[in-house]
């Protein structure tokens, strides 16, 4: 009786024991990120599935669910290893049997036979500390919030074939950044590129989107103010990548405008660039100026061309020139101008680099300022600060093995 009286004693230390050394091995990470840890959220829990999820979806949810079933044995587990390495290991000692042990239990005992439940102690306050950081613990770190002035706008990139066309332009334009080659006339979509590359990059507050059409219509990036992410996207854009062989104005517009529906800005302006007259798409270009004007959206239209005989390259001759060809494109400025009326905007004609980029540079002086606010998030992992701890914990326990509680045989 007396006997189990003093293992449930020492069961109930050993339990005390753990917790306290958890609790001392979690001081540096509240210090370290104290607030950080009320909002964390853990990576690995699956989270709540759409109405219609996706086979990528349910297949990414089974995983993380499986991980955090992972997880919540490991942690279930932990007090069976504490028990085995303590009050467990008791049954696993070498025992000699002697007829009196009256002179082993008189006889001195040093201090560090009270320290024989250690080595569990610390490996079970490690083992929990290392579950939780598989758990990937992360922190939404946000700068503070800003209120600046500025306008939302979708740059509409018209990539049907008649953006092939020569575009001529000063070798010190596109030379800069290593878009011009020798033997290469640049082409509407270079020019184009460039000139949107640099206005996004002499933006500072406003909210910028892109998107590319030609038969069909596409979202490349909702407006936002990351600015080197829609230069980069920019960037990449490449004639053929969609069905060039039309030009869907309308479903362009149309687009554009659903994007800005739920934009708090005062001031939202869409910016066409187009060389062609619209022969394709489900909307109108009348109508998708209606809706623009419905929803309080300015449109501004940049012809690129005036309708003249260009070049066109369609291919290299023997020596790898390229071979050009004259051809002429259909151009509506009408429509054009149609459309930039209806929604008070302006309509502009760009037949250089240069003309391209006074006209995107006039379209923001028609525009009005607004406020909005922003916010800068950034994803900080805290498992390091579990981790470091619970390798602390193991190399305690190691030492503690080594030198102070070392069982013989």
């Amino acid at each position: 009786m007396r006997q189990a009286a003093v293992r449930w004693v020492r069961g109930a230390l050993v339990g005390l024991s753990s917790v306290a050394v958890l609790a001392v091995a979690c001081v540096w990470p509240a210090l370290a990120r104290g607030e950080a840890w009320q909002s964390a959220r853990w990576a690995a829990w699956p989270g709540p599935l759409g109405v219609h999820p996706s086979t990528a979806d349910a297949l990414s949810w089974m995983v993380r669910a499986g991980g955090c079933l992972a997880l919540g044995a490991g942690l279930l587990a932990i007090p069976f290893v504490v028990w085995r390495m303590t009050l467990g290991a008791d049954s696993r000692v070498p025992r000699l049997g002697l007829p009196t042990i009256a002179p082993v239990v008189l006889g001195p005992r040093g201090w560090r036979a009270s320290l024989r439940d250690a080595p569990g102690v610390l490996r079970g306050a490690a083992l929990v500390l290392a579950v939780l950081a598989l758990g990937r613990p992360q922190s939404v770190l946000r700068g503070e919030n800003d209120e600046e002035r500025g306008i939302d706008i979708i740059l509409v990139l018209d990539l049907s074939g008649s953006m092939s066309a020569v575009m001529d332009a000063p070798t010190d334009d596109l030379g800069r950044r290593g878009e011009r080659v020798a033997g290469h006339r640049p082409t509407r979509i270079d020019v184009a590129k460039d000139v949107l590359i640099d206005f996004v990059r002499r933006r500072k507050t406003d909210r910028i989107g892109v998107v590319v059409f030609a038969k069909q219509a596409f979202v490349l990036s909702p407006p936002t103010l990351d600015y080197a992410l829609i230069a980069s996207l920019v960037s990449k854009i490449e004639l053929g990548v969609i069905d060039s062989s039309k030009t869907a104005i309308g479903d362009a517009v149309g687009t554009a405008v659903a994007r800005m529906r739920r934009s708090n800005a005062r001031s939202k302006a869409v910016v066409l660039l187009t060389d062609g007259d619209s022969n394709e798409g489900a909307i109108s270009p009348e109508y998708a100026a209606h809706l623009a004007q419905k929803e309080g959206v300015r449109v501004y239209t940049v012809q690129i061309g005036n309708g003249d005989d260009v070049d066109v390259q369609t291919g290299t001759d023997l020596f790898g020139q390229p071979v050009y060809v004259r051809k002429r494109f259909p151009v509506n400025p009408e429509l054009l101008r149609k459309i930039a009326h209806e929604t008070d905007a302006e309509a502009f004609i760009a037949t250089d680099r240069m003309g391209l980029a006074n006209s995107m540079h006039s379209i923001l002086d028609h525009l009005e300022k607004t406020k909005f606010e922003s916010q800068a998030a950034t994803m900080e992992d805290l498992f390091p600060f579990l981790l470091v701890p619970a390798v602390v914990l193991l190399a305690l326990e190691a030492l503690v093995r080594l030198f102070l509680v070392r069982r013989f045989p």
